[in-house]
């Protein structure tokens, strides 16, 4: 069913069906790529999912022969002028570069799982994008590249910030000095993507059922178990051991536990309660 609590979206579809989530970039003709009105309407769709406790799991695709083509280059003549001609202009692009970096950061954020399913080319802003997210699956033709030098500039919405948590820094720096694709296959090869498929179809249809088998788990756990896996990331182990303490210390459910083992044997889905929706205080 479409979730009709979020305002029309003209640079992605929605769908929320069995708690699954499935958001849709659906601007083939122009390979999907970024401009103002999609980074408006994705912070919209992630903070909607942030805050509503329907969805347990998210999957973003992209309609058309390829992913996305990262930032649209129109946009560097029209609205995104950066002037580097004063001191206060380039303030001006530190505080840009903030929001749109915050954006990406949601995925990450994002109180559940989110899950890519990649076709054809992930370029530019599309590698900001998907290394942000918690599991990559993609087709044989994928490839990623970071095009931001090919077109004279450093990377800055997250790829050279995340990417060498999931590939060695050799290959991170070749990419980011060069410019060069990356293949489906070494990706997959080098931890980057989780596995390839020989088609589109496929590739979107493992993330979905991933993301089924991940909404059929108590929510409160798969949340507990994303914060312990990026503090993880972030710092030592005995930084996050003791962390892990705080956590199960604060979110176990003797309930959830007993359920999943009854449903378990049962051979049935288990019930469980949803996250709590959010709704903040000035509100």
């Amino acid at each position: 069913m479409t979730d009709t609590a979020l305002p029309p979206l003209t640079r992605f579809s929605f769908t929320l069906d069995k708690h699954v989530a499935h958001l849709r970039l659906n601007r083939p003709e122009r390979m999907n790529s970024m401009d103002p009105v999609f980074w408006g309407e994705l912070d919209r769709v992630l903070k909607h999912l942030h805050r509503s406790g329907d969805a347990r799991a998210l999957v973003i695709s992209g309609e058309g022969k390829h992913f996305c083509a990262g930032m649209d280059l129109a946009v560097f003549q029209g609205s995104l002028q950066l002037d580097d001609q004063t001191a206060e202009g380039r303030a001006a692009v530190f505080d840009l570069l903030g929001e749109m970096q915050a954006t990406f950061t949601l995925l990450e954020s994002l109180r559940i799982p989110v899950i890519f399913a990649i076709q054809g080319a992930c370029v530019g802003g599309a590698v900001d994008l998907v290394t942000a997210g918690c599991i990559r699956y993609a087709t044989a033709d994928a490839f990623f590249c970071v095009q931001e030098i090919n077109i004279g500039m450093v990377a800055d919405v997250g790829t050279l910030q995340r990417l060498p948590k999931l590939l060695p820094m050799a290959l991170v720096k070749e990419l980011a000095y060069t410019g060069r694709r990356l293949s489906a296959a070494k990706a997959a090869a080098h931890g980057l993507v989780n596995e390839v498929f020989d088609t589109p179809h496929a590739c979107l249809a493992a993330a979905l059922q991933c993301a089924q088998e991940i909404a059929a788990k108590p929510p409160v756990a798969i949340w507990g178990t994303k914060q312990v896996l990026h503090y993880a990331r972030d710092h030592s182990v005995e930084d996050s051991l003791r962390q892990m303490g705080w956590m199960q210390g604060a979110i176990w459910s003797t309930r959830n536990v007993q359920e999943s083992v009854k449903a378990m044997k049962e051979k049935r889905a288990g019930e469980f309660p949803p996250l709590v929706d959010l709704k903040y205080f000035g509100e």
